[in-house]
């Protein structure tokens, strides 16, 4: 079985990405520093797949403590790097802890990758690097415009990164832009674990439906949209995790194309933050308490994808719809909550 790193393998994506890699018959280890995670996420991975992954609760941010790691563990034939952080707003208030946190962490990857030659890398990307987009729906060729936030920039800058290794190195990434990722695995045994208050729309919206929050915010309705509100890509979580493991087969079987490659991964259709309101009261049954109030800073008006490319290149395509997602999140909300 081939050893694949998962960093930040506790987290949301990364956590549903480490079942699909085991039920595919990778043999796992993860790196997470627990900063946005929880060590029951362990125990919800070895629930579904009877096979409990390595762990190594570790900071990324610690040089020596990386070196050391790798010093131990020389087997390792791929990396899916999640290990970030990731909420705009915080990133806005708190730039210094995005850059810190986001770009050494993949430098001092990429400097174990160099020498223990390790080929193949796959990162977490995300639409942000996109900014307010020209046309949509978005396609990999659109211009990577000024990030409207740090956090957005600490992904355009990776990438740059990632561009430049490839580019004198043997090694071969596939940069992954996701867009919004919902809802949670089939099983109710992993899902999302926001710290504290809820950067994200759907973790609002369950703790609000569950009473753990007065009220949803909605920011703004004056956007030149359908409703006045943003619009996304929304997609569900196992859809987002199954594609890592097709890209990972890509470089691993060597059918890559060029050393650095992009993909959108969205469902390719937007929904505005209304949109996602309704089609939860309507999926479940709960009225939500909502106010419209003042635009956020960072937000942009409206991103989906193209997704043509990862359909035809990458063979993948988003197949769970949003009432899946949405209801899927809820029910994880009520097992968190322990409410019937």
């Amino acid at each position: 079985m081939k050893k694949i790193l998962v960093t930040g393998g506790l987290g949301y994506i990364g956590s549903h990405t480490v079942v699909e890699l085991q039920n595919s018959g990778y043999q796992v280890i993860i790196i997470d520093n627990l900063s946005n995670s929880s060590i029951d996420v362990l125990e919800g991975i070895t629930d579904i797949t009877k096979n409990p992954p390595e762990f190594e609760r570790l900071d990324l941010r610690i040089k020596s403590d990386v070196s050391e790691f790798f010093k131990i563990n020389q087997d390792i034939e791929g990396i899916i790097h999640f290990a970030a952080s990731k909420a705009v707003g915080e990133s806005v208030e708190n730039p210094l802890l995005y850059y810190e946190n986001n770009l050494n962490t993949l430098i001092y990857l990429l400097q174990e990758c160099k020498s223990y030659d390790i080929k193949n890398f796959i990162f977490s990307s995300s639409c942000t690097v996109y900014g307010e987009p020209d046309s949509l729906p978005i396609t990999e060729s659109a211009p990577v415009k000024e990030p409207t936030s740090p956090y957005g920039n600490t992904k355009q800058i990776s990438e740059e990164i990632l561009k430049d290794v490839c580019a004198i190195s043997s090694l071969k990434t596939i940069a992954l832009r996701y867009f919004n990722p919902i809802g949670a695995h089939d099983t109710v045994k992993i899902g999302e674990l926001p710290a504290g208050v809820p950067q994200n729309l759907v973790p609002f919206i369950t703790q609000t439906a569950a009473g753990i929050r007065e009220r949803l915010s909605v920011f703004g309705d004056d956007y030149p949209t359908e409703d006045g509100s943003c619009i996304r890509d929304y997609i569900h979580v196992v859809d987002l995790a199954k594609a890592h493991v097709v890209a990972l087969e890509r470089l691993l079987l060597e059918k890559n194309e060029s050393n650095y490659e992009v993909f959108n991964l969205g469902t390719g259709r937007g929904s505005s933050v209304l949109e996602v309101v309704n089609s939860f009261e309507k999926t479940t049954g709960e009225k939500l308490n909502y106010k419209i109030v003042d635009r956020r800073p960072g937000d942009v008006i409206a991103v989906y994808a193209d997704t043509q490319k990862a359909n035809e290149v990458l063979g993948w395509k988003a197949e769970k719809t949003m009432e899946e997602a949405l209801a899927s999140a809820w029910k994880w909300e009520k097992k968190l909550r322990e409410i019937e």
